[in-house]
């Protein structure tokens, strides 16, 4: 025999069929165990016989009897009177129905039947049990990615007719994977983590809620800046390393191959130069490990240890150049140099390098976006080129000295009749003796040659620029 259920869902049954007698004296209960969802309609299905020439009086369900004690008849019981309703015919069907069941329903219940003889009172036993299940959901605590995952819902007894289950994951309902009383994950995905329950469709009854753990390397690792775009030396920077993973990456931190440091976040107070280069972060946990993309910290600085670099000797003769080089060091590189000469406010140069073609103090400036430095200041000397005389080898050493201070008495000498000439010679030139002995004498470029009885310019001695502290030091050294 089987029953059916009123819609939505009514009646869930072991099919068991347990029967009492004595001589003929009986109750046959179809189901002695029933297991009825919260809410629903149970039917108690029974019959039952006595002996012929007895006539039935009364005939009522009751629960737990005690022994010597009449039995509660549950039709006139106030917690049953509305629920209960019997569907025999006080004959030989005994069944009743028992609607709207709660935890507070789990009893045994037996069916009781007095004739009209003294001798004929009856409890059927052993009754019918009746269980109102819970749902729980069974389900692994923690599983990997990639793995097939198989999730039940359960109740405390079993059910005959299979329900319709509703599945829920963050209180969203699932519709694929579920297999009537199964949800089948395979394979399971990190986004399927979360809170799952379980429900009757029709009914109010659900399972408790499960979190499924789905444990899975470290994945989308990356670095973060926190700060300036631009990192000037003296900043604080903070670098941030996130990556997903469950359960969490542990962390390490990378300049280069050189190991710094195990912390999500990585500081740097006062950053300088020094800490220029590429960062990277590690991520590990027990199914793997990643690194992230490096980043570059490019820090940036105004020109330090400016310097000036001096190409060959300081001390140059006069009409020669001596080459200069700025060098700083800057970042970014400076690209704008200016030269000053010390005492002069305005710049003589620009550029990284500059010749230099008098004597003095000179310095060099180095720009770049971020400021300016000056480098300490270099000397340059300039010498007049040195006279060379064409005395014979049989003139004595107090002979030359004579000659020089004669040709210096001389270069002066000109010098002062110099300006008192120039005009006269401007009117005289046509009517100048010239004598071949002097011709093409070349005379000094800064003294215009005339013709003067004085004038000893000799061709042993033409192209020669008579410096008056070279011949000193001459007749010293002489």
């Amino acid at each position: 025999m089987s029953v059916k259920m009123a819609r939505p869902l009514s009646l869930i049954f072991l099919h068991m069929i347990h029967r009492v007698s004595a001589a003929d004296w009986a109750v046959n209960y179809s189901f002695p165990h029933i297991c009825a969802l919260k809410d629903s309609s149970v039917i108690m299905s029974c019959t039952y016989t006595y002996p012929t020439g007895h006539q039935i009086r009364k005939a009522y369900w009751t629960k737990d009897p005690v022994k010597a004690v009449e039995p509660t008849d549950l039709s006139v019981d106030p917690e049953y009177s509305q629920r209960l309703q019997y569907l025999g015919d006080e004959q030989q069907n005994c069944t009743v129905r028992l609607s709207h069941v709660t935890e507070k329903d789990e009893h045994k219940y037996y069916f009781r039947f007095n004739t009209d003889k003294i001798e004929g009172r009856w409890l059927g036993s052993p009754g019918v049990t009746l269980n109102i299940p819970d749902i729980q959901l069974e389900s692994p605590e923690r599983v990997k990615e990639g793995d097939s995952v198989r999730l039940t819902c359960r109740s405390s007894c079993e059910l005959t007719d299979t329900p319709t289950f509703i599945w829920y994951r963050n209180s969203h309902t699932l519709t694929e994977g579920t297999i009537g009383d199964k949800l089948i994950l395979n394979p399971v995905r990190r986004e399927d983590a979360g809170r799952y329950r379980c429900a009757v469709h029709g009914h109010t009854l659900t399972s408790p809620e499960v979190y499924l753990n789905v444990t899975y390397p470290p994945k989308s690792v990356s670095v973060s800046i926190s700060g300036s775009a631009v990192i000037m030396s003296g900043d604080s920077v903070t670098l941030s390393c996130s990556s997903d993973s469950n359960p969490p990456a542990e962390i390490h931190w990378f300049k280069g191959k050189t190991y710094i440091g195990s912390e999500r976040i990585f500081n740097i107070s006062k950053i300088s130069s020094d800490d220029s280069g590429e960062y990277k972060c590690k991520t590990r946990n027990d199914h793997g490990g990643k690194y992230s993309y490096p980043v570059t910290l490019d820090v940036q600085y105004p020109p330090r240890n400016v310097s000036v670099s001096i190409n060959g000797s300081a001390v140059i003769m006069s009409g020669d150049s001596v080459s200069l080089m700025c060098i700083s060091d800057s970042n970014p590189p400076a690209l704008n140099f200016s030269w000053f000469k010390e005492n002069q406010s305005s710049a003589v140069g620009s550029g990284q390098s500059f010749s230099a073609v008098q004597s003095g103090r000179f310095y060099c400036e180095a720009h770049n976006p971020h400021g300016a430095q000056r480098s300490d200041a270099v000397t340059v000397t300039v010498k007049g080129r040195p006279l060379i005389l064409h005395i014979s080898i049989g003139v004595g050493c107090g002979a030359a000295v004579v000659i020089m201070m004669l040709l210096i008495w001389m270069q002066k000498r000109n010098d002062t009749v110099e300006l008192q000439n120039q005009s006269r010679l401007h009117h005289e030139s046509s009517n100048k003796f010239t004598d071949p002995v002097y011709e093409n004498v070349k005379t000094n470029p800064s003294r215009p040659h005339h013709d003067s009885g004085d004038d000893m310019t000799d061709p042993v001695y033409e192209n020669v620029e008579i410096s008056e502290a070279d011949l000193i030091r001459s007749a010293v050294h002489c």
